[in-house]
């Protein structure tokens, strides 16, 4: 194998292992800063390894083993205490992990990643840490990504994410956040906080909330990704398996919502051949086995949502009363100035753009949404539609201002000339 089929091969390793590896080293050590360290070390003897000896039939394992190795080292060289030292050295592996044993392997694949991994999702996500922290946590231990990369998501400078992470750190381990999944009593609560979390990294990386670009993709891939991990590790919950199913409903679309110039593309102007239509099916299909379940809940109903676009063959097609029936349902699930911005919406596509307006005016009086782009926007948008240009480009100002991307205020520019303001 070449040295770039390595590096591919150990870059796809990262993506897949290092929220295992880190996942298993934390319970076994409780320190999360060592356990990052020896995850990076791991790594970083898989790429001068692998190449001379092959890569292992077992990455993940042959990665654990190794990280487990240089954590036990460095306790043994430090001062910790005896019983960490002992729980590292319970774990059965060999005093060097070329190769990793077959048992070893088996030990570490099935019986201690899967949990470790959820445990470490929930402890991230636990209510005593703020939003933030939660979300900079969950991508810094389950996803992998550089304390600079998390900050360039949050718009914050690296320094004062660095010290964002060590607080929440210092917070789990000074208030006793117990490394676990909590017991029953308390599973639905912290249940939706983890989605939650995996819910605003999609969102983010979705529609940017600022920045020169509308959407982060990397960000949505490792949402998905982690939300998978969730899914998966709970397959008996329909509410992570619709927080999936959303995720890739709207995913699909996204080669369709930019042309070549990096300029929206409104849902009823995309390109529906260039959806991609095996996300659509896995989406659909995991909506279904949620939906089984009986036991509605809001990433289901914006599943159901998104369902509806994904199956329309076209603008014309789409099932705008069903789409406003649906938000209704949502607002009452999951109530929100936002719900109900986008139930107007939905209910000026099905019933005129007047029956949407006055819905929009109602929320612009309440000021629960002032200061929203969105909302100046889809007031605008409606006013057009209606013949009103000279209020309608009065809006579209109005948006423009506050549009906190490049491409939303572009878009928003052409709208506002089309209605003859400058």
């Amino acid at each position: 194998m070449s040295g770039a089929d390595v590096t591919r091969v150990v870059e796809e390793a990262f993506r897949e292992e290092w929220g295992r590896v880190v996942a298993t080293l934390i319970r076994l050590t409780g320190d999360w800063d060592l356990a990052e360290e020896c995850a990076q070390d791991a790594f970083a003897q898989a790429i001068a390894r692998w190449p001379r000896d092959g890569v292992p039939r077992r990455p993940g394992a042959w990665l654990t083993t190794a990280a487990r190795n240089r954590a036990l080292d460095r306790l043994r060289r430090g001062t910790t205490e005896a019983a960490r030292l002992r729980s590292v050295a319970a774990m059965p592996a060999g005093p060097d992990p070329e190769p990793v044993e077959e048992d070893v392997e088996e030990d570490v694949e099935e019986d201690h990643v899967p949990d470790d991994r959820l445990r470490l999702m929930f402890t991230c996500c636990h209510p005593a840490l703020p939003l933030e922290a939660q979300v900079a946590l969950t991508l810094r231990t389950l996803a992998g990504l550089t304390t600079a990369q998390i900050a360039a998501a949050f718009m914050v400078p690296e320094t004062t994410m660095a010290q964002r992470l060590v607080r929440a750190k210092k917070k789990i381990r000074n208030a006793g956040i117990p490394y676990g999944v909590p017991p029953a009593h308390l599973l639905a609560e912290r249940t939706a906080g983890v989605l939650g979390v995996l819910y605003v990294l999609f969102t983010e990386g979705y529609s940017a909330s600022g920045g020169p670009s509308p959407a982060r993709p990397e960000l949505t891939a490792e949402a998905i990704r982690l939300a998978r991990v969730l899914a998966g590790l709970m397959p008996g919950e329909p509410e992570a398996q619709g927080l999936l199913a959303l995720m890739l409903l709207q995913d699909s679309r996204r080669v369709a919502r930019f042309d070549a110039a990096g300029d929206i593309v409104t849902l009823e102007f995309q390109d529906r051949a260039q959806w991609d239509h095996d996300e659509i099916e896995e989406g659909l299909r995991l909506l279904d086995d949620a939906l089984a379940c009986r036991r509605p809940g809001p990433y289901q109903v914006q599943a159901a949502i998104a369902a509806c676009h994904a199956t329309a063959l076209d603008p014309d097609d789409t099932d705008w009363p069903q789409i406003a029936g649906l938000y209704a349902r949502l607002a009452r699930l999951a109530p929100s100035p936002v719900v109900e911005l986008n139930r107007a919406v939905a209910v000026a596509m099905a019933d005129g753009p007047l029956a949407g307006l006055r819905l929009v005016d109602e929320l612009r009086a309440g000021g629960a949404l002032a200061g929203h782009h969105l909302l100046a926007a889809t007031r605008a948008d409606l006013l057009r539609r209606l013949g009103r240009t000279a209020d309608a480009a009065q809006a579209y100002e109005e948006a423009l201002a506050l549009a906190p991307t490049d491409a939303e205020r572009r878009y928003l520019a052409r709208r506002r000339a089309e209605t003859g303001g400058t």
